[in-house]
């Protein structure tokens, strides 16, 4: 049975640390792909402007070129209406059903998935592997909320021991809007991207240290 990563989100842009957790996820769970998989219509990010997915899309596929393990993949985007991720699982392996997924998320996942859409249908469907370290809004520590969901829902949940990048998608925007440069966080051919599209309010001639 093929072995199959799912590293979805806004990608919003999509940074290097999104490429060291896939990276991490096909090594250490020893994958046969890792598919990147921009999401369409996010229920949770109603509360802010989303890049277009064209954009989003472009910036994926450069991000992930220089990795032959890792796929693009526009099953979400493709999608009209919101895209819920127990809904894209259960597409996932109906019309993949010789593939086993591993579904890949961070500590803040773990802890909110209960309030997502459907969770027992996503643990069902996928074994997560989850990235990061301790979540400090949380009560639990991240081995007793394991614990808890695999009781609870009987879910396979599994730890990725990878490096985490301390910074996020909204503050990698809130540099370029500042004019400082995000090159330490981003792949040279998305930087090179957002510049050209002048997203985010970029002008690589305003960049500042």
């Amino acid at each position: 049975m093929k072995k199959i990563g799912i590293m979805g989100g806004t990608f919003d842009p999509i940074h290097n640390g999104h490429l060291s957790i896939g990276k991490q996820a096909y090594l250490e769970y020893h994958l046969d792909e890792v598919w990147f998989m921009p999401s369409g219509h996010p229920p949770h990010k109603k509360d802010h402007f989303v890049t277009d997915a064209v954009h989003r899309c472009a910036m994926t596929k450069l991000a992930i070129t220089d990795y032959p393990y890792f796929q693009f993949s526009d099953f979400e985007v493709k999608r009209a209406g919101n895209t819920y991720t127990a809904k894209t699982l259960s597409l996932l392996t109906s019309y993949y059903p010789d593939s086993q997924f591993f579904f890949i998320i961070g500590a803040d996942s773990l802890f909110e998935i209960e309030n997502w859409f459907h969770p027992e249908e996503i643990m069902k469907q996928a074994v997560l592997l989850v990235a990061g370290r301790e979540y400090a809004k949380a009560s639990r520590t991240m081995a007793e909320q394991i614990e808890y969901l695999k009781e609870t829902y009987h879910g396979t949940i599994y730890r990725l021991h990878s490096e985490e990048m301390d910074i996020s998608s909204a503050e990698i925007r809130k540099l370029i809007q500042e004019g400082k440069s995000p090159s330490p966080y981003l792949p040279q051919a998305v930087e090179a991207y957002i510049c050209a599209n002048r997203l985010y309010g970029a002008r690589k001639d305003e960049y500042h240290e």
